[in-house]
């Protein structure tokens, strides 16, 4: 079995609650994190829906909402809210060791 891949986020540090940045150089469509009271979540940044950036989209508690056409995906999980979106999207473990910050993918 191969090793997850992983992805350098830095430091998040000034990531405040509520707040998303893009890693765009993550994974085929690039990562989308996200801090949420305190936790750090990720995110593939494209709707299964639309092929849209979420990260255009609006960040309520756990849920990012698609900028199109609405469907929320939860960003502890990845899963939809429903229609128009067909399934969830990719969902990273986010973990930090000395102030870096590395999006682990399949978690």
């Amino acid at each position: 079995m191969s090793d997850p891949e992983q992805y350098d986020l830095g430091n998040l540090d000034d990531l405040e609650d509520g707040q998303m940045r893009v890693f765009e150089d993550a994974g085929d469509y690039g990562v989308v994190v996200c801090r949420v009271k305190g936790e750090l979540f990720a995110l593939e940044d494209n709707c299964s829906h639309a092929d849209t950036p979420l990260s255009e989209g609006r960040l309520r508690g756990h849920n990012l909402t698609c900028p199109l056409h609405g469907t929320s995906f939860d960003v502890r999980s990845g899963a939809h809210s429903g229609p128009p979106a067909y399934t969830g999207v990719a969902c990273y473990r986010v973990e930090v060791n000395d102030g870096t910050a590395v999006a682990i993918a399949g978690t």
